[in-house]
């Protein structure tokens, strides 16, 4: 499946193909566009991260949690590491302590000339980290 969403990579655009490609579509394809794409225009593959679309930003959700809500993904970890997404990329009235963090891991990426290809590969291990400490993190609150 071919997903399609703006260039210039940060938080959200990031995490989101992390999350498919390792819960979803292990093959997924990845499209990034000029921002000022006509949008409406797009009739193949699937949108993401865009304004007005299905997998994109509601209330104070991101396109992370959009895309954990149409796949019915429960797992803790997963969720835990939502709300860290979710406080780096937007502005939650609770934030997760560990998203200032990220955010500044990911804007600090963007200002190194990668492509968005690259940029992917390289945080992807960061993502892949994150999921591990949430995962040993809701394991243990399991066990409480």
């Amino acid at each position: 499946m071919t997903w399609i969403t703006r260039e210039k990579v940060k938080v959200d655009r990031v995490a989101c193909p992390w999350l498919i490609r390792k819960f979803i579509d292990p093959k997924a394809e990845f499209v990034f566009l000029p921002a000022d794409t006509n949008w409406s225009k797009i009739n193949e593959g699937i949108v993401y991260d865009l304004p007005n679309c299905e997998l994109g930003h509601h209330g104070e959700g991101v396109s992370f949690d959009s895309i954990l809500k149409k796949h019915a993904l429960n797992d803790p970890a997963i969720r835990l590491l939502a709300e860290i997404v979710r406080a780096a990329d937007s502005h939650p009235t609770n934030p997760h302590a560990a998203g200032e963090g990220l955010r500044w891991i990911a804007h600090g990426f963007s200002k190194l000339g990668l492509s968005e290809h690259n940029r992917l590969d390289r945080e992807f291990i960061l993502c892949d980290a994150l999921y591990a400490e949430c995962k040993e993190r809701s394991e243990s609150n399991e066990n409480k």
